[in-house]
């Protein structure tokens, strides 16, 4: 097995604290790379251990401070810059995530389809933001659509605003959106972890979970995508609040998956469960907490390689397609299982870039190229979601 490193020099008070090392990427098939995160203390130790046991590994980036040396905000900044969003122009770091919300006011105000709707809020009492695309009609077939679930996935939240400008401009234009909104509805969240998103703006880029509080623990947070209720407990979940994977006391601990399950199930014709995460260039669809097949596996397939098809076609980048288990890792309480078991068919997890180099410190000139062509494999599912309602 070959071990790829990501040496960290950031030595604040998060990392000092850490008794165990940061797994970025652990695939479940042995020949398979793994990224991990080493504080700068632990480094020679940990290259002493390898080297004892013969496991090669090489370095990918060697300080991630110098890493991440082009400021807290440039996901949202660079977006502004790069596709003009009036209102990520110029903002304090303290005041996020005000910025999205400001951005979901202006389409909201520009366009008569597109609402501003608060389906909960944070355990720190953040609102918790979607967009509602509808042309009309009640309780219409519909479309979901999330990211930045995990925190420090930075050009996930940043690629869903920019998608959200996409389909609020593309209707009467665009006739794939057009033929999509005039039957469907769609929702987007675009920061489905606020608390997490605000404390790598403000105290550490590499958080990911959520920021409730652990009873009985110094360590705070629980892995969002590991509280669904959906084999909740099982393989590649934690039992240890310390953990990045900790799963939480119960299913639908976390504030924030209850208020999206509850908003899902409340609604009841959702027809598609899309997420996105960074990285490693993935397209994947359920088992993550068993590792069998589901029942519309031939179907899910051809549309994820159709998808990835799309993905490749604007500039050749490539995903890799399959189940959770078998593609990434075995992984227990994730959304997309959890969506797929209550019913939602078309239930996708997409991994943006890249597959490593960069991991979740990705250049910003590669925020709006990622998200083109992101909303390219997404698109691909919604116009297969759709031509099933007709």
């Amino acid at each position: 097995m070959r071990l790829v490193l990501l040496l960290s020099a950031l030595l604040g008070a998060s990392l000092a604290l850490e008794t165990f090392l940061d797994f970025w990427i652990s695939p479940s098939a042995p020949a398979l790379p793994v990224d991990v995160r080493i504080p700068a203390a632990s480094v020679q130790s940990v290259k002493a251990f390898l080297e004892s046991q013969g496991i090669e590994y090489s370095v990918l980036i060697e300080d991630l401070q110098v890493g991440n040396s082009d400021g807290h905000a440039w996901s949202l900044r660079t977006l502004w810059k790069q596709t003009r969003i009036p209102s990520l122009a110029s903002f304090p770091v303290w005041a996020l995530p005000r910025p999205v919300f400001q951005e979901l006011d202006h389409l909201a105000s520009e366009h008569s389809f597109v609402e501003k709707i608060q389906i909960g809020e944070s355990y720190e009492k953040r609102p918790l933001y979607a967009l509602k695309f509808s042309t009309g009609g009640s309780n219409r077939p519909a479309i979901w659509l999330d990211a930045g679930i995990h925190s420090r996935e930075w050009v996930t939240q940043a690629s869903a605003l920019w998608i959200a400008n996409q389909i609020a401009s593309g209707y009467g234009s665009d006739s794939s959106i057009t033929s999509l909104l005039d039957k469907m509805d769609l929702f987007l969240l675009p920061v489905a972890n606020p608390d997490g998103f605000v404390y790598t703006h403000t105290s550490n880029r590499m958080w990911r979970k959520t920021r409730s509080k652990n009873a009985g623990s110094v360590c705070y947070g629980v892995d969002p995508n590991r509280n669904w209720d959906a084999g909740f407990g099982g393989p590649g979940a934690s039992s240890w609040p310390c953990s990045d994977s900790y799963h939480g006391p119960s299913a639908e601990s976390e504030v924030e998956v209850k208020s999206v399950a509850d908003f899902i199930r409340n609604h009841g014709n959702f027809k598609a469960f899309l997420t996105l995460h960074s990285y490693s260039q993935l397209l994947m669809y359920p088992y993550g907490y068993k590792c069998t097949r589901p029942d519309d596996y031939a179907e899910l397939e051809s549309l994820g390689r159709a998808a990835a098809n799309a993905i490749k076609s604007v500039y050749g980048t490539t995903f890799q397609v399959g189940p959770i288990c078998s593609t990434i890792y075995q992984a227990s309480g994730g959304s997309i299982d959890w969506a797929y078991d209550i019913g939602i068919k078309y239930s996708f997890a997409f991994e943006l870039r890249d597959t490593g180099r960069y991991g979740f410190l990705l250049p910003a000139t590669q925020i709006v190229p990622a998200a083109t062509e992101t909303w390219m494999g997404l698109r691909k599912i919604m116009e297969h979601v759709l031509k099933k309602q007709e």
